[in-house]
């Protein structure tokens, strides 16, 4: 059976994706259960205070967030940029000068749909921490059972290409 193409935002049921004392998202799937696979979509509610994300880049995949209701900020490369209901905020793949991050810093929920380019393998960038992940299989958010390759390691790290082959 083909699923409905038609969603009714105030139907969905957000789940936790992760809790802690900086970051809280919950998110509801979009685009996955009605078939897509080239392109990714969910719903996403930030708590007041809270993250939904560590600041981060993506070499691979674009994001577009529409923020649906409540206020925030944009961090987007070294600067800051308010957002509230009916902004869009446009997050192309490259370095991390586009490095992104949605913060709640109003008095309700921060709800807001994300949407991406749903393309693999990826390397994601975490500017904040000096970390980075590759991920190969399935895009990131997508089915964490399909991927062959997930390794998050530190930029700091880095080895000579030719340690340890001989």
């Amino acid at each position: 059976m083909t699923p409905k193409p038609v969603v009714t935002l105030s139907s969905l049921l957000p789940e936790p994706l992760h809790r802690g004392k900086l970051f809280e998202a919950y998110a509801a799937p979009i685009a996955a259960p009605r078939g897509a696979t080239k392109l990714g979509g969910r719903l996403v509610e930030v708590p007041p205070g809270k993250r939904s994300w560590p600041l981060h880049n993506h070499h691979a995949n674009d994001e577009i967030f529409v923020i649906v209701s409540g206020s925030g900020k944009l961090r987007y490369g070294s600067e800051t940029w308010p957002v509230a209901a009916g902004d869009v905020a446009v997050c192309p793949a490259g370095g991390r000068d586009t490095a992104h991050q949605l913060i709640n810093d109003g008095k309700v929920p921060l709800r807001y749909l994300a949407i991406s380019s749903m393309h693999e393998p990826e390397v994601t960038e975490y500017p904040d921490s000096g970390k980075f992940a590759v991920v190969a299989g399935t895009a990131p958010g997508g089915e964490k059972s399909a991927r062959r390759f997930h390794h998050i390691g530190r930029v700091a790290d880095s080895a000579d290409y030719w340690e340890g082959e001989e």
